[in-house]
C-alpha cells in the first residue's frame, strides 16, 4: 500500500485518515438500520423509510458512498493523489493538476461544513416531520443516534486543513524531496 508522502506533516497524515474514522460511526448507524435493526424506528419507521426495500439499498449506498469520498482524503497526503495511477490510458504517469484535487476537495469541505451547521441546528426539528409512532419511545435511541451523527460534524473542517495543507505543499514551489512513481510501477 502507498504510504504517506515524506514532505507531509503527521498532523495532516493524521487529519487525512481521521476523515475515515468519523464518517464510521454514521455509516455503520445507517447499515443497522437497513438490516431492520432497532436504531430507534419502529417497523411502522422502517416501513416509512422503504425499510426493506428501496431504502435498505439506499442506506447502505449512502454509507458506502460517505466512507469512499472520505477515502479520497487521503489522496491529498499520498503518492496516488499526485500522479496519475498507470490504468488511466492518456494519463498514465503525469502528474495530476493541483487544481483538480484542490477545488473538488475545496468544495466539498466547505459543503460538508454547511451541512454539518445545518445539522447541528436543524437536529431537533427532523423528528418533528416524522409521522407518530414511527420513532421510539426511548432516549436512549436519541442518544446513540446523535453519538452516530456527531463525529460527521468533524469532516468538513478536517477535509479543509488537509485540503489547504496539499494547497500548500502543491503550490510551493519547491520541487519535493520524493520521487513519484504510478501506481503499478512505471507507466
Amino acid at each position: 500500500m502507498a504510504k504517506t508522502l515524506p514532505d507531509v506533516p503527521r498532523w495532516a497524515n493524521l487529519a487525512a485518515h481521521a476523515t475515515l474514522l468519523v464518517t464510521l460511526p454514521s455509516g455503520l448507524w445507517r447499515i443497522a438500520m437497513g438490516l431492520g435493526l432497532p436504531v430507534g424506528f419502529t417497523a411502522q419507521g422502517l416501513v416509512e423509510f422503504g425499510i426493506p426495500g428501496w431504502g435498505t439499498a439506499y442506506v447502505f449506498g449512502l454509507s458506502l458512498l460517505a466512507e469512499s469520498l472520505a477515502f479520497l482524503t487521503l489522496g491529498l497526503v499520498r503518492p496516488w493523489g499526485e500522479m496519475w495511477p498507470r490504468w488511466i490510458p492518456g494519463l498514465r504517469g503525469r502528474r495530476i493538476p493541483p487544481l483538480a484535487a484542490i477545488l473538488p476537495a475545496a468544495a466539498g469541505a466547505i459543503a460538508l461544513t454547511l451541512l454539518g451547521i445545518q445539522g447541528l441546528f436543524g437536529w431537533g426539528v427532523a423528528d418533528s416531520s416524522m409521522s407518530p409512532g414511527s420513532w421510539e419511545a426511548s432516549p436512549v435511541y436519541g442518544v446513540v443516534m446523535a453519538a452516530c451523527y456527531a463525529p460527521l460534524l468533524l469532516w468538513g473542517p478536517l477535509l479543509a486543513a488537509v485540503t489547504a495543507h496539499y494547497a500548500r505543499r502543491r503550490f510551493s514551489g519547491e520541487r519535493p524531496q520524493h520521487t513519484l512513481q504510478p501506481l503499478g510501477g512505471r507507466a
